[in-house]
C-alpha cells in the first residue's frame, strides 16, 4: 500500500495528531507499505486561504502515485485532502479526533453549550455553521471515518454519517526515556500536575479552586501545568488570586520531559469537560500515575473508577477535592490504582493500533 498522510502537527510540534503522524511513518513501513507524509507547517506560515491552496496542490502532487489519502483532521488538512482525492479519483480515509466545529465556536465565536449538546443545535453562528458544514461533508465523503474512541463515534453519528462507515482505533502511545524535569516544575511537595492546551474545557480553573481549597491541610501543596494556549494570561491571573504561590505555568514542553513531569508528579489530573481520547490520559497510566480525571467524551474509554484511577463528574470541584485528597493520603489506594495503571496502559498498544490502521487502510484499495 502508498499512503499519503495528510497532517496538520507532526514532532516537534506537539499533539495528538503529530504523535500519531509518526508512529504511523515508522511503524506501517515493516508492515509492507510505503507512507509519505505532507505536513501542514510546510504553508502554515502563508496567508489563509493561500495556504490551503498550496497544501492542496502538495496533497494532490504527492497522491498522484499513491493508493489511498489519509486526512487527520476533516477540516485544515482534512478539506484541501479530500478534494485532492476526488479530483484524482483516489480513496480517503479522514480521522476524526473532536469536533472542530464545537471547538472553534466556543473559542472565537460565543458558544457555551457543551459539545453533547452543540451537536443538536441547528442555530449556531455562520462561521461555526461553515466549519460544521465542511467537516460533516468530508467525512460524508470519505471511504471510511477513523475514531479514537466510542465517544467520538457517537459524536460523529450525530453529525448524520452512518455509523457502519465509523471505525474506532484507539490511539497509542509509546513511552520516552531520557526526559528530565525542568527546573521551573521543581516546585513544592505534594505536586499536582495537568498537562493541557490552557482553553476552557481543560477545566484548569477547577483544579487551581481544589489546590486553593487543600492549602489549609497541605501548606506545600503545589500545582504544575504543562502547555500553553489563548487562555494563559487569564488563568495566571486566577491563580496569582484564588492559590498565590502555589501554581506554576511552565509551558508546553518536549514530549520526553513531559513524560518525566508526569512521572515525578505525585498525582496527575485531567479535568476537562470535552476529551475526545486523551493522549495523556493514556500516558499517564504508561507512566504509573497516581490519575485522576473527570467523566467528559473518551475518558471513561482509558480510566475506570476505583480501578486505575478516580473518576470525578464534570465541573464537580467538591468531588475533586475529595479525590485529591484520597490520592494524598491513601497509600494503599495509591498502590492499587498504580498497580493497575500499568497494566491497563497495554490496552494502548502502539503494535494493535498500526494492525488495526494497516488492515483498515489496505481493505479499501
Amino acid at each position: 500500500m502508498k499512503l499519503v498522510i495528510a497532517t496538520p502537527l507532526y514532532p516537534p510540534e506537539s499533539g495528538g495528531p503529530a504523535t500519531y503522524a509518526k508512529n504511523l511513518e515508522q511503524g506501517l513501513p515493516p508492515l509492507g507499505d510505503e507512507v509519505i507524509l505532507v505536513k501542514f507547517s510546510e504553508v502554515r506560515g502563508y496567508p489563509k486561504v493561500i495556504r490551503h491552496v498550496l497544501y492542496f496542490l502538495k496533497v494532490l502532487k504527492a497522491a498522484r502515485r499513491a493508493d489511498i489519502v489519509l486526512a487527520l483532521d476533516p477540516v485544515s488538512t482534512g478539506f484541501p485532502a479530500a478534494l485532492a482525492a476526488r479530483v484524482l479519483g483516489k480513496p480517503y480515509v479522514v480521522k476524526v479526533v473532536g469536533d472542530f466545529a464545537w471547538e472553534q465556536g466556543r473559542q472565537r465565536f460565543g458558544i457555551t453549550a457543551q459539545l453533547d449538546t452543540f451537536v443538536h443545535d441547528k442555530h449556531v453562528p455562520l462561521m461555526v455553521s461553515i466549519f460544521r458544514l465542511i467537516q460533516t461533508s468530508v467525512a460524508r465523503h470519505a471511504a471510511r471515518v477513523m475514531v479514537p474512541s466510542q465517544y467520538l463515534k457517537k459524536i460523529v453519528t450525530a453529525w448524520g454519517i452512518d455509523p457502519e462507515k465509523i471505525t474506532v482505533i484507539y490511539n497509542a502511545i509509546e513511552s520516552e526515556e531520557g526526559g528530565s524535569v525542568p527546573e521551573a516544575a521543581h516546585v513544592g511537595r505534594p505536586r499536582i500536575v495537568t498537562a493541557a492546551r490552557l482553553v476552557p474545557w481543560k477545566g484548569i480553573t477547577g483544579i487551581i479552586d481544589a489546590i486553593a481549597a487543600l492549602g489549609q491541610d497541605f501548606p506545600t501543596l503545589t500545582l504544575t501545568v504543562v502547555g500553553e494556549g489563548p487562555g494563559h494570561a487569564e488563568l495566571s491571573a486566577y491563580a496569582d488570586e484564588k492559590a498565590p504561590g502555589r501554581v506554576s505555568f511552565i509551558g508546553a514542553q518536549s514530549h520526553r520531559d513531559t513524560l518525566a513531569i508526569m512521572k515525578d508528579s505525585d498525582t496527575f489530573v485531567l479535568n476537562s469537560s470535552y476529551e475526545g481520547l486523551s493522549h495523556v490520559l493514556v500516558e499517564s497510566l504508561l507512566m504509573g500515575c497516581m490519575t485522576i480525571a473527570s467523566i467528559a467524551g473518551g475518558n471513561p474509554e482509558v480510566i475506570t473508577d476505583e480501578d486505575n484511577g478516580l473518576l470525578v463528574p464534570v465541573g464537580d470541584t467538591a468531588a475533586l477535592i475529595t479525590a485529591l485528597r484520597r490520592s494524598l493520603t491513601d497509600g494503599t489506594l495509591r498502590a492499587r490504582l498504580t498497580s493497575r495503571a500499568l497494566e491497563t496502559a497495554s490496552r494502548f498498544s502502539i503494535t494493535r493500533m498500526l494492525s488495526e490502521a494497516h488492515a483498515l487502510l489496505s481493505s479499501l484499495i
